[in-house]
């Protein structure tokens, strides 16, 4: 179990690290480049997905924290750390890297607005790590019902 908790720990440290340290070059740097697709631009959401539940004002970083202990314990207790140490670490480090934003700067720090076909789509490097976490397991989960 040792060995799954280290991959879990390393990834999720990982994972922070990187995203917090992209969100700095725009935050503190103003960095800014404009595409035909996609603009690398500081925004911040105050909401989730698409700026979803932003009504909820600074209520939702309390909510978010609370989601993601609830996660935290869950995947410990049920045992998915041995299956998932990798991908799980993945979305836990997105998603406390992007609640560290929502205390620090009162609301996730998105840089990476998408505008080919529709303008609503801005990210970051942990969204794109909690999906592919996610696809990740979809996948595992996907081949091991396969067998």
């Amino acid at each position: 179990m040792t060995r799954y908790i280290t991959i879990f720990l390393l990834v999720t440290i990982g994972t922070i690290i990187i995203d917090q340290n992209i969100k700095i070059l725009f935050v503190d740097g103003g960095y800014y480049l404009k595409g035909s697709c996609i603009d690398l631009e500081l925004h911040y959401n105050k909401g989730v997905a698409f700026s979803m539940f932003a009504f909820l004002g600074d209520n939702l970083k309390w909510i978010q924290s609370v989601l993601v202990i609830g996660i935290i314990y869950f995947v410990f207790y049920e045992g998915y750390l041995k299956k998932y140490a990798f991908p799980i670490g993945l979305i836990v480090g997105g998603a406390i890297s992007n609640l560290y934003d929502r205390f620090i700067h009162e609301g996730v720090v998105d840089y990476v607005a998408w505008h080919c076909g529709f303008n609503f789509a801005v990210f970051n490097y942990a969204d794109v790590m909690i999906d592919l976490g996610v696809g990740i397991i979809l996948l595992l989960s996907f081949w091991d019902s396969r067998k």
